[in-house]
């Protein structure tokens, strides 16, 4: 097992959707990874939304926090000041409060993050250091 990680919307959207495209793969990294796997506010809500357009029971990923497989690990109210320094150092992506907070637990942890969004290849932990990543191989 490796140990955990910062997850991202994207892979546990994959996780729950069974005919999302990287749904094994999700499955797979998750399985992998020793519990609890960290994430954030802004996670959740973008996942639930995503899932519920994709008709898909969002009270899942809900569950996932009741059984200590995914832990909020992320206090926005003690990290605002950081999240926006963030979000204003790569306006131009532009970033999303998600991806701001995933990048600041990322800084915090020190654990990977793992994710489907090619923009983690971009940002920068510490302003300098790259984010240690869990993505999957582009496909050619």
């Amino acid at each position: 097992m490796i140990p955990g990680a910062v997850v991202d919307t994207g892979p546990l959207v994959a996780y729950f959707c069974t005919d999302e495209a990287r749904h094994n793969w999700a499955v797979q990294q998750f399985a992998n990874l020793t519990p609890p796997l960290l994430t954030c506010e802004p996670v959740l809500t973008e996942t639930c939304f995503l899932l519920t357009r994709q008709k898909v029971e969002a009270w899942r990923l809900l569950q996932s926090l009741g059984s200590g497989a995914l832990r909020i690990a992320l206090h926005l109210d003690a990290e605002a000041e950081a999240v926006r320094d963030l979000m204003r150092r790569y306006s131009n992506i532009p970033m999303s409060l998600a991806d701001a907070c995933v990048v600041r637990l990322a800084e915090i942890s020190g654990l990977p993050v793992c994710t489907l969004d090619s923009d983690f290849t971009i940002y920068r932990a510490g302003g300098r250091k790259r984010v240690a990543l869990i993505i999957p191989q582009r496909q050619r």
